[in-house]
């Protein structure tokens, strides 16, 4: 099975490039998906964040308020960190076991959408790496679509190594201003490079 790392930075079209691949017959492990599944009620992660960063981070009912654990990480590197010493480990056992599956099934080809790719050190994982970029003023447009102030923006931004790191290490850049059909024929072409 050939494993891809696809990542880029926030909101420059890695959901999209992953759907685009799952088209293709691709199996799509997400690592977004994965940490929000991880601090759902009943998972130790939730239980381990909670003891970490206080109830004023949980509902009444006892979900996750993760717009309000947001705020706090990301204005601040330290807590950050401390959300990804508990989670960053759950969410790479998580996507190697989903890997396994897949291998142990005969998908001829999988893709792990990781946003921080590199910065987790999980390069040697896989056999190509993708990575998704558009320019700064798109990049930010996108995400003030999503609701997002520029607070927020230059907060998460901040958070991953900068764009043009990613480029350069990875195996493949996908441009993703211009259309789908031109998105998409960037990825066919990927997938056509044995």
């Amino acid at each position: 099975m050939k494993v891809f790392g696809l990542t880029g930075g926030i909101g420059m079209g890695k959901s999209t490039a992953a759907g685009l691949l799952r088209a293709r017959g691709y199996t799509i492990v997400d690592t977004d998906v994965i940490a929000r599944t991880l601090v759902e009620p009943r998972h130790s992660a939730l239980a381990e964040t909670q003891a970490a960063f206080g109830h004023e981070v949980n509902s009444a009912s006892g979900e996750l308020l993760r717009e309000r654990l947001a705020e706090r990480v990301f204005a601040n590197p330290d807590e950050r960190k401390k959300l990804e010493a508990i989670l960053h480990p759950r969410i790479r056992a998580n996507w190697l076991a989903q890997l396994e599956s897949s291998r142990a099934k005969g998908w001829p080809n999988a893709v792990v959408v990781i946003p921080l790719l590199f910065e987790t050190n999980a390069a040697a994982c896989f056999d190509k790496i993708i990575c998704v970029a558009c320019s700064a003023p798109t990049q930010r447009e996108r995400l003030r679509l999503r609701g997002w102030t520029d607070p927020q923006i230059d907060q998460r931004i901040a958070a991953q190594a900068p764009i043009e790191k990613k480029m350069e290490l990875s195996d493949y850049v996908v441009w993703t201003e211009p259309s789908l059909e031109v998105h998409a024929a960037q990825l066919e072409r990927i997938s056509s490079d044995k």
